[in-house]
């Protein structure tokens, strides 16, 4: 034992566990820990009373709902949509696939402004889109639809590459023998394939929720920004901070970091159960 371990560290590539703990609990500490220490730290400038007056506002618990709501519908869409697409790039053959491919990380490759400017003047009512649906009587541009619309533009990427790997690795064999053993495509899908890539599927979800409700930049411009009805969280904080208001901010940050870290923990959770069902 004492051999493999002096072995191990000899042969290691990083410097050792201790010099690599360290640097790695530095740099969270720096870049993590701190500026977020400093935001509850903030909020001690406000009493409890000042605190809750802050973060239960009518506008702000409008804020909350428009931006958590519309965050957690674009991630089930693009965790639907994003195994769809992820599904035909590994699984089939086709002019134009890499094309479609490299299409899949446009939204990462956009600065957020260009992607709202965009989406407004595809989505508003003399827009390539919009005019179409404006005598349906939906109106996307400057409403919370159009909120919707930017979230799930700017996280699909997230589940389409989070599958994708997964996929490419997954071997054919196993529907093949479900098949073989008479399971339909449904069956073959729901009990052989989905198992594998429920980890993957979850995580895809996390990040693409987590892209979603720190989105600013493209969903200001699309969004029309009215009170109550299409403001955003991040934009409210904003319009805060031009108001000098900074403990007011933070109280709303930190509603936000608090609800995000539990919706993060029980999806996680989730991720850590599906794992522990496949015996991982």
């Amino acid at each position: 034992m004492i051999f493999s371990r002096t072995l191990l560290r000899r042969h290691t590539v990083l410097p050792g566990f201790d010099l690599a703990l360290g640097l790695t609990i530095f740099y969270l500490s720096l870049i993590v820990l701190i500026p977020l220490s400093a935001t509850f730290l903030r909020t001690t400038e406000l009493t409890w009373p000042q605190f809750i007056d802050v973060v239960t506002s009518p506008r702000v618990v409008a804020s909350y709902k428009l931006t958590f709501g519309s965050s957690i519908l674009a991630a089930i869409v693009n965790g639907v949509f994003g195994l769809l697409v992820a599904w035909v790039l590994v699984r089939y053959q086709f002019f134009g696939r890499r094309i479609v491919d490299a299409l899949v990380d446009l939204p990462f490759a956009l600065p957020t402004a260009v992607a709202g400017i965009t989406l407004t003047g595809l989505y508003a009512s003399n827009g390539w889109i919009g005019k179409f649906l404006a005598p349906l009587g939906i109106k996307v541009a400057y409403s919370p639809i159009g909120v919707f619309v930017a979230m799930t533009f700017i996280g699909l990427p997230f589940v389409v590459r989070t599958v994708q790997p997964i996929l490419e690795d997954l071997a054919k064999e196993l529907e093949e023998a479900s098949a073989t053993l008479g399971a339909n495509r449904l069956q073959t899908f729901r009990h052989v394939i989905l198992p594998v890539l429920m980890p993957a599927l979850l995580t895809g979800f996390a990040l693409a929720f987590a892209r979603a409700l720190g989105e600013y930049g493209s969903i200001i411009f699309i969004a029309g920004n009215m009170p109550m009805i299409s403001e955003i969280t991040p934009l409210l904080i904003i319009t805060k901070l031009e108001q000098y208001d900074y403990a007011g901010a933070t109280a709303i940050a930190v509603v936000m970091l608090v609800m995000s870290f539990i919706l993060l923990l029980a999806i996680n959770g989730l991720q850590a159960w599906t794992r522990k069902r496949q015996g991982k």
